[in-house]
């Protein structure tokens, strides 16, 4: 577990540290968010042709007294199964930076459930 000292390093070993098999693949969410829906249906189509299977959602408020818009509600979920190492989470993150930056969206976190039957491992959690 040599990651390096950044957010997806740390990310990586809290996602070893959980029992997943770093060494096989590894089902792989990566968001792009974007305030207009044709944004995302955009980056669908571009992210489809790189092999990546994607979903669109809209964000929306969970207590019924916010009356502040969420910005950037829109999602385009992007998932690959990849060996997850920090070279593959950088490219992966570029490889939708570059469809996304374009067109006004950016890349908003990632995330998985590992490849061991457990909770799901969030890398944005602390450890």
């Amino acid at each position: 577990m040599n990651y390096p000292n950044d957010a997806d390093g740390d990310a990586l070993r809290r996602i070893a540290t959980a029992g997943n098999d770093m060494s096989l693949p590894i089902t792989v969410d990566f968001e792009i968010a974007a305030s207009e829906q044709s944004v995302v249906e955009a980056v669908a189509q571009a992210a489809d042709k790189l092999g990546y299977v994607t979903e669109i959602f809209v964000l929306e408020n969970e207590d019924e007294d916010d009356t502040e818009p969420i910005p950037d509600p829109w999602t385009c979920e992007c998932t690959k199964d990849m060996v997850l190492t920090h070279e593959s989470v950088l490219a992966a993150q570029q490889e939708l930076n570059a469809i996304a930056k374009p067109l006004g969206a950016y890349a908003d976190g990632w995330g998985t459930f590992g490849n061991v039957e457990s909770d799901e491992v969030d890398p944005n959690d602390e450890a």
